[in-house]
């Protein structure tokens, strides 16, 4: 079933394409033969005879492979249509095939050669004919009328290839971005599972090794860490199935799982409580009010703290952390220094650990900064900048 779904769009094309020509050489030789026999029966050339159908059908029959050879079939229909006028035959609608081999060169983008057919066609069908002994000299007027008749066809061709060419343009465009969006979308949803899963995974470890240690010696205590392994992984898991849930776009079995809220600095204290459940130390100072601020900036501000946090709780020999967030005019100050080991929070840093990109990368995509490196106390700091302006 899957191969047979994909072979239905270009299937569906080539018929498309077979039908397209189809009507278009039906189309040319009902006007073309048909209308012009029809004319034929009313001037004093006579009939068209067998010479004649032959040339005006030889035009029609070339214009299919137009698509391969658009200069050969346009070459093929000026000669045919020449031949046929300056033979003297009936006159009618016997430049269709002509023109529509010429607006298929122009479509191509291939001037140089239909203005080259124009020229050659204005400077033989008036006089062909007299220099052969089969028609009068032609008369100012009518070829005054024919190199307007040129230039309309050929400014007219020229407008429906610009239109052509702004709406493939357009549909570019639209797919790059698109495809950007998508792009961006999978970059972000590719933060918040790294976001979920290295703080959950980071805190269930430690607190881990510390039930470990103190099974034996302290059940207590290492019954407080499992309880905390246990709530983490809870929170964890719903977060995580509420990203999936996103993923799905709603529906499904799993459509009554619980929901986590989106994270946002309304949940700071909850963040923080559960860092200091797990071992951390944190002192948090935030101002009571920090205004209204965007949902993507909101939520890009959560996720370095927390990220600062479990890098805290990994890398620190002594997990303590000073968190402040003050709203400065139009930005977000966010400071979370870690007061612990420098050497480790250093190579943390200098060997590309994935945390501290991905905050730079969170502070970058709402149009922040953010660094991160240690200071001359030996403690370790993350110091973001985000604006809060509606346009940021």
């Amino acid at each position: 079933m899957p191969a047979f779904t994909a072979e239905r769009p270009p299937r569906s094309a080539r018929a498309r394409t077979i039908a397209i020509e189809v009507a278009l050489v039906a189309g040319s030789a009902l006007v073309e033969l048909g209308a012009t026999a029809v004319a034929a029966g009313h001037q004093s050339r006579g009939d068209l005879g067998a010479a004649g159908i032959a040339l005006l059908a030889a035009g029609i029959a070339v214009l299919p492979l137009r698509r391969r050879f658009p200069i050969g079939v346009l070459a093929a229909t000026l000669a045919t249509t020449l031949a046929y006028w300056s033979l003297g035959y009936p006159r009618g609608p016997i430049f269709v095939a002509l023109v529509v081999a010429f607006g298929y060169v122009v479509l191509r983008g291939l001037r140089a050669a239909a203005v080259t057919s124009l020229v050659i066609g204005f400077l033989t069908f008036p006089w062909l004919g007299y220099l052969i002994g089969r028609g009068k000299a032609p008369q100012l007027h009518v070829v005054g009328a024919l190199a307007a008749w040129l230039l309309v066809l050929l400014t007219v061709a020229e407008l429906i290839r610009s239109r052509r060419e702004r709406a493939r343009e357009a549909e570019r465009s639209r797919v790059e971005s698109a495809q950007r969006r998508a792009s961006e979308e999978r970059l972000r949803i590719a933060q918040e599972l790294h976001d979920v899963v290295a703080h959950s995974m980071s805190l269930i470890n430690l607190r881990a090794g510390i039930a470990l240690h103190l099974m034996d010696q302290d059940p207590q205590q290492a019954r407080a860490a499992l309880t905390t392994i246990k709530d983490v992984s809870k929170v964890g898991l719903v977060e995580l199935r509420s990203i999936l849930g996103v993923l799905r776009q709603a529906g499904g079995p799993d459509d009554g799982a619980p929901r986590m809220p989106t994270p946002s600095l309304d949940q700071l204290d909850v963040l923080v409580d559960r860092a200091r459940t797990s071992g951390v130390r944190v002192r948090l100072d935030a101002d009571p009010d920090l205004g209204a601020l965007p949902s993507n900036v909101d939520l890009a501000a959560y996720r370095i703290v927390q990220e600062s946090l479990t890098n805290v709780a990994r890398h620190g020999e002594r997990p303590e952390a000073d968190v402040r967030l003050h709203r400065d005019g139009d930005a977000l100050e966010i400071r979370i220094v870690n007061a612990g080991s420098r050497q480790r929070m250093t190579r943390h840093a200098t060997d590309g650990g994935s945390g501290i990109v991905g905050m730079r990368e969170r502070a970058a995509s709402v149009g922040g900064v953010l660094d991160a490196g240690p200071r001359a106390d030996g403690t370790f700091e993350v110091r973001a900048r985000l604006p809060v302006t509606p346009g940021s």
